[in-house]
């Protein structure tokens, strides 16, 4: 049996809304808004890599990895390739166009965020392949 579990005392929200507010995180990274983009997650939010290792928490570190390290890559873009909604789970496939240390490039990436309360109040993320484009 597999449970996924929100944060304590948050109420989990229903799929319409957790799908609603990754579709405004994703806009809001896409448009490199980072005040857009923390309005979607919890101020105790905590990002993780596959399957628990701990990347960042607060919303205090969380601005701070995507305004510095993210951005401000002008070439920056999302978009998603397949999206499954289950209550207050959403999990993203996603394709991300970015500049990578050899030049402009691509990632594939998948994100499960965790929404409670109108809020995201986790993400998973499991880092694919890194391509570099053709020159």
């Amino acid at each position: 049996m597999f449970f996924f579990a929100g944060l304590a005392g948050a109420a989990p929200s229903t799929a319409a809304d957790a799908q609603a507010i990754v579709q405004q995180q994703l806009n809001a990274y896409n448009a490199h808004d980072i005040q857009a983009f923390m309005a979607t997650y919890d101020p105790n939010a905590e990002v993780y890599e596959f399957p628990a290792k701990p990347l960042m928490k607060g919303a205090a570190q969380i601005q701070e990895f995507y305004a510095t390290k993210r951005f401000n890559d002008a070439r920056l873009h999302a978009t998603v390739d397949k999206r499954i909604v289950m209550g207050n789970v959403v999990i993203d496939y996603e394709q991300i166009t970015n500049t990578q240390a050899g030049g402009p490039g691509r990632v594939e990436a998948i994100a499960i965020y965790e929404v409670n309360d109108g809020r995201i109040g986790k993400v998973t993320l499991i880092r694919g392949a890194a391509t570099l484009d053709r020159q």
